[in-house]
């Protein structure tokens, strides 16, 4: 059920306002002046408020000048009642922050139809902002993904430049010994140090991580040198 908190001095006008208000299944609640009023609202936070503005001591403008400087109550709907019809009166509010105005005399459907206006348009609002805040959301996880990935890929760079210095050294020391020594027990030792390091590149270039980044051109020709396999995108049946 929603709280409307009616502001207003004159005692009939206030009790008829919250009598109408209960008809039509609404919690209100009738402060007498201005200053009740606005201690009340920072305390209970109503839906929304319906204030007078012509109010001794603390007047309408007053109130909505203080709740708008509150956080908890800053975007609390606030429909002004007046007998007064000065443009610059209206402009007066509305540049403080109000919602609408009624003026006095109004009728039953002119007060719903205004409160009706004021919680759809903040329906809209918090409508807006819950799409906005989880287009925001969206975009953070997008970001924090990408982060991941480019640390995930990171990694792999750099277990490929650990086995690239651990291998390289191997296979050219084995090119070098083979040129010079003649076949027997050493000679084989050289191919049998070589024929490893390049299995291990091999197995290196075919980790699925590790093809992301090639090109379609180095997959084409490690292919052809069949030092890759093709990948594969269907679970082969056994």
């Amino acid at each position: 059920m929603k709280k409307i908190l009616v502001i207003e001095d004159e005692l009939a006008v206030r009790a008829n306002i919250v009598e109408l208000l209960e008809a039509e299944d609404f919690e209100a609640v009738g402060a007498e002046n201005g200053f009740i009023g606005a201690m009340w609202a920072q305390e209970y936070l109503p839906n929304l408020i319906i204030c007078d503005v012509m109010m001794p001591e603390v007047d309408g403008y007053e109130v909505l000048s203080a709740l708008r400087q509150v956080p908890a109550t800053a975007a609390i709907p606030f429909i002004f009642l007046t007998a007064m019809v000065d443009k610059a009166d209206i402009r007066q509010g509305m540049d403080l922050g109000a919602d609408d105005y009624l003026t006095k005399p109004f009728t039953r459907a002119e007060l719903l139809g205004a409160i009706a206006s004021r919680f759809s348009k903040q329906a809209f609002v918090m409508q807006q902002f819950q799409t906005e805040r989880e287009r925001a959301e969206s975009l953070q996880k997008k970001v924090m993904e990408l982060q991941q990935s480019v640390d995930s890929q990171g990694e792999v760079l750099h277990q490929l430049q650990q086995e690239m210095r651990n291998t390289v050294p191997k296979i050219t020391m084995a090119i070098g010994f083979l040129k010079s020594i003649q076949p027997g027990a050493q000679r084989d030792r050289c191919l049998q140090i070589l024929q490893q390091s390049c299995q291990s590149e091999i197995a290196l270039l075919n980790q699925p991580n590790l093809q992301k980044f090639l090109t379609p051109e180095d997959h084409s020709l490690l292919r052809q040198l069949d030092l890759i396999s093709p990948i594969s995108n269907s679970p082969t049946n056994s």
